[in-house]
């Protein structure tokens, strides 16, 4: 995908994860471990920066296939989070977002900034017509998210997600180009 590095703002750049940011991203899961466990069930498979090697690479043959990418989130030159597309299907033109943000940055936008960003970008160049951000019901940080740009709620799946001991009901949210363009 031609788009990367994505400059979001002066303070923002997305960028596709690279073999050499595999220390740097490392860190930050580690860092923020206990804070992103909570919400995704990987966590634990990543004990150390090599484990993420295999994962870089199935990144990069994504984005060769333009089916998704996952990217990192640098602010103010330091990777702080991910954003991604989990896939593109271009038959019915949608896709799906997915993110997280280390805890020492949470609160200033970031992630809110880069969505809207991307936004524009996955209308007007990649034609789609719809995309769409699934969050856990009780992760209400990450539900402010979509709802805080516009997005609607479609609906809650009902124990939808395994966690570690638990079943999560997931919420949907969707916007649609027409959405976008209002």
């Amino acid at each position: 995908m031609t788009m990367f590095p994505f400059q979001v703002n002066e303070s923002i750049l997305i960028n596709i994860i690279q073999p050499k940011d595999r220390d740097e991203l490392y860190s930050l899961i580690d860092e923020n471990r206990a804070h992103l466990r909570k919400w995704l069930l990987w966590v634990d498979k990543r004990k150390s920066p090599s484990d993420l090697d295999s994962v870089i690479a199935m990144w990069a043959q994504n984005v060769e296939k333009r089916n998704g990418f996952d990217a990192g989130i640098w602010y103010n030159h330091k990777l702080v989070g991910m954003i991604g597309l989990h896939y593109i299907d271009w038959k019915n033109k949608e896709t799906s977002i997915g993110y997280l943000l280390s805890e020492s940055v949470e609160g200033r936008g970031i992630i809110s900034t880069s969505i809207k960003a991307l936004l524009g970008y996955f209308f007007t160049e990649f034609k789609l017509n719809r995309v769409i951000i699934q969050c856990a019901e009780t992760n209400l940080r990450s539900r402010s998210i979509p709802e805080r740009i516009g997005f609607v709620e479609e609906g809650i799946s009902r124990e939808a997600q395994w966690l570690y001991d638990h079943y999560e009901n997931i919420v949907t949210y969707s916007m649609l180009s027409s959405d976008w363009n209002k």
